[in-house]
């Protein structure tokens, strides 16, 4: 267990903050400065889940590994799916080409919204998919045997018995969603929700793949390994968080460079999060913590799904997340004081 200071574990986030909100004042003045902000915050709040889920992956790996996925994942994070991701998707869906649509964001930011909004339906049925699939192998793994919220989370486990169930329920929950919409979102929103089914199941397979014989982190069902295999897991999980952040940020901003900073600068408290959790032994400390993470996951899938229908707002999501992961902690506190007296507690 780590002895450095709390503050120790943020000195690189507060200096990527202070590098990237004079950018913002230079960009857009101090609303740039206050938009990036109020995004860093927005991120922080639904991603703090993320951040947990990691910890635990973490908490085995070696620190070469841990090293790796806060340097190489911050770059990919803060570049990759706050700025090369989105303008991926725009060219994609409009055939043009990624400097066409660089070029577009940085010079008509509205056309470039637009086309963002545009596909806001398949990104959700994707996002809400995978991370869908991430809480229930958690929740519906048979060989889970300590249970927070119990009168939910047993019955789960013996439902989790039944082979592929955690994909009929996806496919199902898609179907009842979709048939609200009309007929040409249908289609899309069923084939980017399989889509999103599908990169789950094939990142987990290659994950277990390329990290065959390294060391474990065993997190419910989800045997994830150090190694490249692990790495990209990783990456992907962290993607499925940004994907609805990325198109509300033009709700604060239509400048794609603020956007950019702003989620990063969040991102970093997120990575710092994630490694003072590996280092201080919270995972091990407080055993609900893990839970209420999958618990926050599994709201967020069901936010995003039936975003698809309503519009909620973001910081009903965020709040919701925060909530399951103090309400775990505050039950893992409770949990250790009774186990002074030799009793056992769960809700």
């Amino acid at each position: 267990m780590s002895s450095k200071s709390t503050m120790s574990y943020f000195r690189s986030s507060i200096i990527f903050a202070l590098f990237a909100l004079p950018i913002g004042y230079w960009i857009g003045g101090l609303i740039g400065m206050y938009s990036m902000s109020i995004l860093a915050i927005l991120e922080v709040s639904l991603s703090v889940d993320n951040a947990v889920v990691n910890a635990k992956i973490l908490s085995s790996w070696d620190q070469k590994w841990r090293a790796r996925f806060i340097l190489w994942g911050m770059l990919i994070a803060v570049f990759g799916m706050r700025l090369i991701f989105p303008i991926m998707i725009v060219s994609v869906t409009t055939d043009l080409s990624p400097l066409a649509v660089l070029s577009m964001a940085a010079n008509e930011p509205d056309k470039y919204a637009a086309s963002l909004e545009a596909v806001h339906h398949e990104v959700l049925a994707f996002g809400g998919a995978f991370l869908m699939m991430v809480a229930l192998s958690f929740f519906l793994n048979q060989h889970k045997d300590e249970h927070w919220l119990s009168w939910f989370e047993k019955p789960m486990t013996r439902l989790g018995q039944i082979e592929a169930i955690e994909m009929a329920l996806v496919l199902i929950t898609l179907y009842f969603i979709s048939n609200q919409l009309d007929m040409e979102k249908q289609i899309k929103v069923i084939i980017s929700g399989i889509f999103g089914l599908i990169t789950y199941i094939a990142v987990k397979g290659f994950a277990s793949l390329m990290s065959s014989g390294e060391e474990s982190a065993d997190v419910g069902e989800h045997l994830i390994k150090q190694g490249i295999g692990g790495f990209i897991y990783l990456e992907v999980l962290d993607a499925s968080f940004s994907f609805d952040g990325v198109i509300g940020a033009f709700a604060l901003s239509n400048n794609i460079f603020i956007i950019m900073l702003g989620l990063g600068i969040g991102a970093f408290a997120v990575r710092s999060i994630t490694i003072m959790l590996v280092d201080k032994g919270t995972m091990s400390t407080y055993r609900y913590l893990e839970h209420g993470a999958f618990w926050a996951i599994f709201a967020l899938a069901l936010i995003m799904l039936i975003g698809l229908i309503y519009e909620i707002p973001e910081w009903f999501t965020g709040l919701l997340g925060a909530f399951m992961i103090v309400l775990a902690l505050i039950s893992s506190i409770q949990a250790n004081k009774k186990d002074v007296d030799g009793k056992s507690y769960a809700y």
